[in-house]
């Protein structure tokens, strides 16, 4: 079957603005669910090292239950079923009130998942860290808090730079399931200018640049952060 190949299709101003409309959608939600994921992440992987059994518990099942729940199903579950199961004008505000539901529910889901993968991340940094390094912060009359701020913390992340690099680069690429909810983000654009034009080659080969061209960006900063926050004996130096 011979195939009408039209790249010009792209630069038309309808469809070249679906393409800049997809892809700033793209980027805000997987920013935001960045930010969402690091914090709460933090907050988790630190909940797993304390030798407080309870929190230690939270925070191991909030891994468990997150981690192994597939994305999709998640997703599904923040935008159909999490309004029915919350108060009734609450639910009600989430369905018709909230502004774009669609690229909330995103947002929750993707922060909320990868912030059990980025809480694995942090328990290793700190777990990585010499347990003399946590005695002596003890021996100078550091809190556990100030101890975690000020030592845990700092070193922990320099140390993990490479694996959350990965886990926020996954976030883009994930947020092309956000698609199956409504969310004009870059991959459904794309698919629309398929559906519209019939040029689905040149659409998703547009999409499969915008997404290499942005996690190439984002690996060679991430690069850049690490060799300039690389500690000696914690971090390979390069020879």
């Amino acid at each position: 079957m011979k195939y009408n190949w039209n790249w010009s299709v792209l630069f038309e101003q309808q469809y070249f603005d679906w393409i800049v409309s997809g892809t700033l959608w793209t980027i805000y939600l997987s920013l935001a669910a960045s930010v969402i994921a690091f914090f709460l992440g933090s907050l988790i992987g630190i909940l797993r090292t304390l030798d407080n059994k309870i929190l230690n518990f939270i925070g191991t099942t909030y891994v468990e239950i997150f981690r192994n729940i597939p994305l999709l199903v998640q997703m599904f579950i923040w935008y159909f079923v999490f309004p029915e199961l919350v108060p009734k004008e609450f639910g009600n505000w989430l369905k018709q009130d909230l502004p774009n539901p669609e690229f909330s529910s995103a947002l929750f889901c993707l922060g909320t998942y990868t912030a059990s993968r980025v809480a694995e991340q942090v328990r290793s940094g700190i777990n990585s860290v010499s347990t003399g390094v946590g005695s002596a912060g003890y021996a100078t009359g550091l809190t556990t808090y100030q101890l975690y701020i000020y030592v845990l913390l700092p070193i922990a992340y320099r140390i993990i730079i490479p694996p959350l690099t990965s886990e926020f680069l996954t976030i883009f690429k994930n947020s092309s399931l956000a698609l199956t909810i409504g969310l004009m983000e870059l991959t459904a654009r794309s698919n629309m200018i398929m559906d519209w034009t019939f040029q689905g080659f040149e659409a998703f080969t547009a999409a499969t640049v915008i997404y290499v061209s942005v996690t190439m960006i984002v690996t060679l900063i991430m690069q850049r952060v690490e060799s300039k926050t690389q500690i000696p004996g914690f971090i390979r130096q390069k020879t």
